[in-house]
């Protein structure tokens, strides 16, 4: 459930401090920004790419992102970064104003915080994050049933149909990024997308849209992790 849409223009509104305990999850203040429209609230470790959940509310949102940590850390394992767990404060350091793509459930906001510089050790961090995330989602999707358990309304794609998504979203956001290509027909296609965009993610930015399109680099980082993620988590739970 997400085309790539472009981004909306960021409002900034107000900052906030939560501090909660929570297992697995950095014992150190962790930034987060917030996407809020009427009907649906995004929250994200702004430093840790991927870790980004949803809910009715801001409340509902921060509760999923703390319990999302656990499920977080293998990734940031898997990718050699250190993952520190115990107590966890959350501070808010950017909210900004959702819209139709938030409602639809894509936090398709670009935030300041987005349009910052990219070092060339932070690119490499963020682009083996990238990687990380997708390999996870592989993982869980190569060892999930064919058939996954229905929705209350009887709802919900099966693993083939949503690795089909995965990577056909992938191929669109890489041509967001300035990476020409066509909907992968065959796995070789799908790891060629994706070398490409390691490759470009992996470069140092100054902040401004990638190939002057819309997204900047952290964004691309940030929406193609959490997508990836996304899925993953609902074939495990589905599962």
């Amino acid at each position: 459930m997400d085309p790539a849409a472009g981004g909306f223009s960021a409002r900034p509104l107000r900052g906030s401090t939560i501090t909660r305990n929570v297992a697995r999850v950095p014992s150190r203040t962790i930034k987060v920004a917030e996407e809020a429209s009427p009907r649906r609230v995004f929250v994200w470790a702004v430093e840790w790419p991927g870790w980004c959940r949803s809910g009715r509310d801001r409340e509902s949102a921060l509760e999923a992102l703390e319990i999302h940590g656990e499920r977080y850390a293998p990734v940031a394992e898997a990718a050699g970064l250190e993952f520190p767990h115990g107590e966890a404060k959350f501070v808010t350091v950017a909210e900004v104003e959702g819209g139709t793509g938030t409602d639809f459930g894509i936090p398709s906001v670009i935030t300041d915080d987005d349009r910052r510089a990219v070092t060339q050790a932070q690119a490499e961090r963020l682009a083996t994050l990238v990687a990380s995330s997708w390999a996870l989602f592989d993982r869980v999707a190569g060892a999930a049933p064919e058939v996954l358990r229905k929705g209350p309304r009887g709802g919900g794609r099966d693993t083939s149909k949503i690795t089909a998504h995965v990577d056909e979203a992938d191929s669109a956001y890489a041509r967001e990024m300035g990476i020409k290509n066509k909907p992968p027909a065959d796995r070789a296609a799908v790891e060629a997308i994706r070398a490409q965009v390691l490759d470009v993610l992996g470069q140092q930015s100054d902040g401004r849209p990638l190939a002057m399109r819309k997204w900047p680099q952290r964004y691309a980082v940030r929406r193609i992790a959490w997508h990836a993620l996304d899925h993953a988590w609902e074939i495990e739970d589905r599962s």
